[in-house]
């Protein structure tokens, strides 16, 4: 068997002048902690944050997946009106659907995602109760496309938003709205209000609802049936049904009142549905101590409801490849840290734990992945392999390595697991052992070769070198070709075709293949040995 090895040439004249190969033991790559989490460039529905542990982790993000929304038909599609209040500006808040413009004034504060209910940030209105006279922020229509533009005839409609009172004080104003709108030749006031009333949201709609012609009206007024508890987040929902003129205020996804906006102000009347004034606007916090978060309006009927912090599906990412830096390296084990965060209100409150199965009390969960290949762009190609954070890994085995974990949030949705790093133990692919006791015995224009085969379980073969000067082993007059001479995983050889009466230098170098492949994993050198040939020598 020969085959003549080029590429390697250089690299053994050096490994020859510099010495022999050493093993080398574990080593071990972090991701994540003080090495950021850069490396975790695919995320699905997860996101960073760094009030938790000293360093970034990684956990579910708050934010609404469109595609599994808060309320089952309520979407981008939907929304006329969005102020997620994420901006850590006050200045910088803005309706994310271009329908409307905002007016911030200097004492609104803004908070940040330790303190949000939903993204990265919510409003403060009142600077922690001392000034409730502070706000509001203005919202008004600056496109005939918004859903409260003046001279609209509103069908369906859902107005939404999280509140934190501090304190829920009677006559706190959350939310108004207020227009003019012409009839007959003179106006009628319009109002839209929220306000605070015994630990409840109360609400009243004035001239909002006319009839057909649109000019009679109804006022409509009731509030909630459970008390709003302060320092607690709290999701309140309007929704009306323009085809049978049910008006619905939900709290936390249950229903708190429920009310017709019919002439006779039950089911199967005539409908009166809202009709538009001019100059018309609304009013977020005029008169309110505590946060609002995600204020937003929609021009369909809420279905469905769903309040969870975090979705049920969970969230994933997955690194990039990890170079271990030598091919045929193998996975020993992954350690993990991190634990379980839950925010109520202000209060952040963490569990954490290193390695072990990441499962706890309240359903939430972090299940971990890896897979490894010679080729970073053949890791596709690979299937992942289950693995329990701290314990062995068998058959990973690989240059280059990626990790994958799932995130699940706890059954009721309000708790996400977090990941803060993760530290791949791994041992370097060594080559074999070269092959023991070499002799070399000279015969007439050839030596014969014998040696104990590598104590290496994983090699493919072995890899003659000789020459007739000392120290380059690259000689060319064999028969068999060039040096060096690829012999298989045969531990003898006769190499024939060399000159009579020169001395020749031998060593031998054991491989593994990589992946199966032609690609040389090659060892150390054997000892050197020395044969002269002669004419009339027998082999």
């Amino acid at each position: 068997m020969r085959k003549v090895i080029a590429p390697i040439l250089i690299v053994y004249i050096f490994l020859f002048v510099s010495g022999s190969i050493f093993a080398v033991g574990e080593r071990t790559i972090s991701l994540g902690g003080e090495a950021t989490w850069r490396i975790a460039e695919s995320r699905t529905g997860i996101t960073e944050a760094r009030a938790i542990r000293p360093y970034p982790v990684l956990l579910l993000s708050s934010t609404p997946v469109l595609s599994v929304p808060v309320y089952s038909n309520l979407d981008e599609n939907t929304l006329d009106l969005s102020v997620s209040f994420d901006e850590r500006d006050p200045g910088l808040f803005r309706d994310s659907a271009g329908h409307y413009r905002l007016t911030v004034p200097p004492d609104i504060e803004a908070v940040d995602r330790a303190f949000a209910r939903a993204g990265t940030g919510a409003a403060l209105f009142g600077r922690s109760g001392l000034d409730v006279n502070s706000g509001p922020i203005v919202i008004q229509p600056q496109s005939r496309n918004a859903l409260f533009a003046p001279g609209n005839r509103i069908r369906d409609f859902t107005i939404e938003f999280w509140l934190y009172p501090l304190n829920l004080e009677n006559g706190e104003q959350i939310i108004s709205w207020g227009s003019a709108k012409p009839v007959n030749g003179s106006h009628v006031v319009q109002r839209i209000q929220c306000t605070a009333s015994k630990n409840r949201l109360q609400w009243s709609f004035v001239n909002f609802f006319a009839s057909i012609q649109g000019n009679t009206h109804i006022n409509i007024e009731f509030s909630g049936s459970t008390p709003i508890v302060p320092k607690t987040w709290s999701h309140h929902l309007i929704r009306f049904d323009a085809s049978t003129g049910l008006l619905e205020y939900m709290v936390d996804g249950n229903s708190e009142s429920i009310v017709y906006a019919t002439r006779s102000g039950r089911e199967s009347s005539e409908v009166y549905t809202p009709v538009v004034g001019n100059g018309g606007g609304f009013l977020l916090g005029e008169r309110f101590s505590g946060l609002m978060d995600e204020f937003k309006i929609h021009n369909v009927y809420a279905g469905r409801s769903s309040i969870s912090r975090f979705t049920s599906s969970g969230g994933r990412i997955e690194t990039r490849f990890v170079d271990l830096g030598e091919n045929s390296s193998g996975v020993i084990r992954i350690n993990a840290s991190g634990g379980r965060t839950n925010i109520k209100g202000m209060t952040v409150r963490n569990e954490f734990r290193e390695n072990g199965r990441f499962r706890f009390l309240d359903d939430s969960e972090m299940n971990f992945f890896v897979r490894a290949s010679e080729n970073p762009y053949l890791l596709n190609n690979s299937r992942w392999v289950a693995f329990t954070p701290g314990t062995e890994i068998d058959g990973v085995r690989g240059r280059y390595v990626q990790i994958a974990v799932d995130f699940y949030p706890s059954a009721d949705g309000e708790t996400s697991p977090y990941l803060d790093e993760l530290q791949i133990v791994f041992m370097p692919g060594e080559p074999p052992l070269p092959p023991r006791n070499l002799t070399a015995s000279a015969a007439d224009s050839g030596v014969m070769l014998r040696w104990r085969h590598s104590p290496t379980a994983n090699t493919a073969g072995y890899l003659v070198y000789y020459s007739a000067v000392r120290g380059e082993l690259f000689g060319s007059e064999s028969k068999q070709g060039s040096s060096p001479i690829d012999v298989g995983i045969t531990n003898n050889i006769y190499i024939d075709g060399l000159k009579n009466g020169t001395l020749y230098y031998f060593r031998i170098a054991a491989y593994d293949l990589i992946t199966g492949e032609i690609n040389y994993n090659i060892g150390e050198f054997s000892a050197e040995v020395t044969a002269r040939p002669l004419a009339g020598l027998n082999q």
